[in-house]
């Protein structure tokens, strides 16, 4: 099928510089075995620089959430990492021990998945929570970890005498920041986000958009953010990897030359909607030859 749309040109200036943190050479991800076996991801090549936000977008069901977790190493049966590499730091994590993974898990990368509006036990107080997270991968007394979990609300804009509440005790957007908040617990390098915002509402989810930046900003964090929000993608990335469907291969790495400090007005300006028009146009064109995917 003939190509609906040019790779864009960016300014190189806005490529960020800084030292590679997680490499992903010729990833590959089965389902299944044998006759059953069924490509999901074929052979993707990407690096997500220090101090970078990296979105991953492309139609449902066309394999990023399986990058995600194979960069978090969750990947479970029938999934499978049948070639390729990924390396934190210059260490590849492929074929490495479960105690080895353990380490890596939570201390290095943090997750916040698509089902986080759900992940706070309803019968526990929000302290209380991040206390056993903090105790299971961090040495650490307990007080000392109901002061770290006071200091990660503020961080995320919560009074921190909401450690004593209770979930249901939270609107939507502060139960997500909740979330935000406890996968910073253990200070990981980098935050994995699969569509933490997809249960919020519009208003809501363009607020914690603009929320999220703010926290990466003053946490120093490194970011891949999962998303079939092509706006949202945009808004927050400094690159955006556009998927085929599947298997996934990465069409293209845009890169998002806005201005660092973004606002919501940024949605409006020529720039961004000239973004958002070729990113759509990248994900129509998969639609467009047949190719929707049946899974995530």
């Amino acid at each position: 099928m003939t190509s609906l749309v040019e790779p864009m040109t960016t300014d190189p200036s806005h490529v960020a510089t800084g030292e590679p943190l997680i490499e992903l050479r010729g990833l590959t991800v089965d389902y299944g075995a044998g006759k059953r076996r069924v490509r999901a991801v074929d052979g993707i090549d990407l690096t997500i620089r220090a101090g970078e936000v990296v979105g991953l977008a492309g139609e449902s069901g066309c394999g990023k959430t399986t990058v995600a977790n194979a960069v978090m190493q969750i990947l479970r049966a029938p999934a499978q990492i049948t070639s390729g590499s990924i390396s934190f730091r210059g260490e590849d994590l492929v074929g490495k021990r479960r105690d080895e993974l353990r380490r890596y898990r939570w201390r290095n990368v943090s997750m916040v998945f698509q089902s986080a509006m759900n992940a706070l036990n309803p019968v526990m107080r929000v302290g209380d929570q991040f206390v056993d997270m903090m105790l299971a991968h961090e040495r650490i007394s307990k007080r000392a970890s109901l002061a770290s979990a006071g200091e990660l609300l503020e961080l995320v804009g919560i009074d921190r005498r909401r450690v004593r509440a209770y979930p249901h005790e939270l609107s939507g957007g502060m139960r997500q920041r909740v979330n935000i908040a406890r996968a910073l617990a253990t200070d990981p390098q980098l935050l994995l986000l699969d569509e933490p915002f997809a249960a919020l509402d519009a208003q809501t989810r363009e607020f914690m958009q603009v929320e999220l930046l703010k926290i990466l900003a003053r946490a120093g964090k490194t970011a891949l953010f999962v998303t079939h929000q092509i706006d949202e993608a945009i808004f927050l990335a400094h690159r955006v990897a556009v998927f085929s469907a599947r298997p996934a291969r990465i069409k293209e790495i845009i890169v998002i030359d806005l201005p660092p400090q973004r606002s919501l007005e940024l949605k409006f300006q020529p720039r961004f909607r000239e973004l958002q028009d070729h990113i759509w146009r990248l994900i129509y064109e998969e639609s467009a030859s047949g190719g929707m995917a049946m899974a995530g």
